[in-house]
């Protein structure tokens, strides 16, 4: 079973109860529904949907959850799953980038400080060598990153990762492509 359809049929909120209810020990239509609280009906469709899909198995009034068909599409559908790309080279430093970077965005800043300074070292190529941004573009830039901009500011700067001077930040340290 695929984790696709697996997905599909628990995105039905009777049959997601009924599954619940399994899983949680009850036996027949009339405990699923005594523990769902829904309608017998609604018990019976939904287990007979999920008994054709292969997910319960049903002998009369009794159900049977295959909940190791859950772990079963779980590893199938990570077996085929490209490859996350890396962050990094480093390897350590891909681990510190994949535990704080998630879509693009910065889900936490690092309180120990060799892992801020992994992550800052990453960011801090959004900005162009050369050139000089006004605190507001810093700002949108960080923005797109985490929503404190100020906090973020301040640690480029204190690392030399970023030069401010009236107002107006440069690139100034962190590893350069040529």
């Amino acid at each position: 079973m695929e984790a696709g359809t697996i997905v599909g049929l628990l995105a039905d909120p009777a049959r997601l109860k009924v599954v619940a209810a399994l899983a949680l020990g009850a036996g027949t239509l009339t405990e699923v529904a005594e523990a769902s609280g829904l309608p017998l009906k609604d018990v019976a469709l939904a287990a007979r949907r999920l008994s054709r899909a292969g997910l319960v198995h049903r002998d009369g009034h009794l159900l049977a959850l295959h909940a190791e068909r859950f772990g079963e599409a779980a590893r199938a559908a990570a077996a085929t799953a490209p490859p996350v790309p890396r962050l990094s080279d480093d390897p350590g430093a891909d681990a510190v980038l994949r535990a704080f970077v998630r879509d693009g965005r910065l889900v936490s800043v690092p309180a120990q400080h060799s892992k801020r300074r992994v992550v800052l070292e990453h960011l801090v190529h959004v900005f162009e060598p050369g050139v000089r941004y006004p605190e507001r573009e810093v700002n949108a830039l960080l923005a797109a990153w985490h929503p404190d901009v100020a906090a973020l500011r301040r640690y480029l700067v204190d690392e030399a990762l970023l030069t401010r001077e009236s107002g107006v930040y440069w690139r100034s340290g962190g590893y350069v492509e040529v």
